[in-house]
């Protein structure tokens, strides 16, 4: 397949993996009879459908508040089509050997739009399911508030009252913050590793990093090609989480500090938006200057990271990853001839 000039990236699902191009999203799962299940669809940013809100720290806002509602949505797609998979599998033919020539996947059912459904869902069943996907983004913001903004601020405070150091030193008191935040994700991933659900999670994850490597250098879209490449990339979210905890022990420096806890919070919570901006906008440069011998040295923590939140993928697990991919661009490649329907 020809590489179309642009960054692709993805994310792990339940047995799966999604694959977001500039105009398509597209997620691919694994069924129990070795079927991979797969939903697609065109789909524009804001940032795209508004020119004005495409300008340097603010996409940067955008774009993450986006993927985390893509993501979430993904993730529950997968969850309810793992969970409805029957316990005993219907037999089914083998799957194709990896290395297979262009059509190396097995094969795929397709949930676009045009597919009627077999009841439609009342009023009340979709008011369910949004509430259920927005008491699941509250829910996974508020985790990550209180594991890496309350708790290693309240610990550094504490810490404070018995140092008059680091009463004096605003930017030891940061630091301190910045580390423990580290430590905390860092903690929090290498527990998460432990469970074997999520060891299949990070082993799609490592085959959506093999499969955007073998896109990004030219390669056909085989398994044999993507088990090749590295699993470790450096535009992955693992890495801007690293690159936001480092912004923010630069930009909290410059926050005056405040007499009491709660307000302290409070601030470094409104600059939130302005840290993610810059992140995004540092990632994109970083991506620009990949080759460079001082980017690479400031990548490197978020790639060591990485040793973590990815595995070793199966050759079925890369099939899946690279089916994500190629339908993507395939429907990227239609946008040559055709527009793409409004999005939804």
């Amino acid at each position: 397949m020809k590489k179309i000039d642009f960054a692709i990236g993805g994310q792990a699902v339940i047995e799966g993996v999604m694959m977001r191009s500039p105009n398509t999203i597209v997620i691919s799962v694994r069924k129990n009879t070795g079927e991979i299940l797969v939903k697609d669809k065109f789909y524009r940013t804001l940032t795209q459908r508004i020119k004005v809100l495409n300008i340097p720290l603010v996409r940067g806002v955008i774009n993450l508040f986006e993927m985390m509602v893509i993501g979430t949505q993904a993730i529950n797609f997968s969850a309810n089509e793992f969970v409805e998979q029957p316990a005993e599998p219907e037999p089914a033919e083998p799957a194709k050997s990896a290395g297979a020539k262009p059509a190396e996947s097995t094969a795929t059912t397709k949930l676009a739009e045009p597919a009627p459904e077999p009841k439609p869902k009342s009023v009340l069943a979709k008011a369910g399911e949004i509430a259920m996907f927005a008491f699941s983004l509250v829910l996974a913001i508020a985790l990550s508030i209180f594991l890496f903004k309350f708790l290693p601020l309240w610990i550094t405070t504490a810490i404070e009252k018995t140092s008059i150091t680091i009463q004096k030193n605003w930017i030891v008191f940061n630091l301190i913050d910045g580390i423990l935040k580290t430590s905390f994700f860092v903690l929090y991933i290498f527990l998460l590793s432990l469970i074997p659900s999520f060891q299949r999670i990070f082993e799609y994850h490592g085959a959506e990093h093999k499969a955007v490597f073998t896109y990004e250098k030219a390669l056909p879209l085989t398994t044999k090609n993507a088990r090749r490449q590295s699993r470790f990339h450096p535009r992955c979210g693992t890495s801007f989480i690293l690159i936001v905890f480092v912004i923010s022990i630069l930009i909290y420096t410059f926050v005056p500090k405040q007499p009491d806890f709660w307000t302290n919070l409070g601030l470094r919570l409104a600059f939130l938006p302005l840290i993610a901006g810059i992140a995004y906008e540092y990632l994109k440069i970083s991506a620009r200057y990949a080759h460079h011998k001082w980017t690479k040295l400031l990548v490197a923590p978020g790639l060591w990271l990485q040793r973590l939140t990815t595995k070793e993928p199966s050759n079925d697990q890369l099939e899946v990853a690279l089916n994500s991919l190629r339908i993507a661009l395939e429907k990227e490649s239609t946008l040559a001839t055709s527009p793409p329907p409004l999005p939804h």
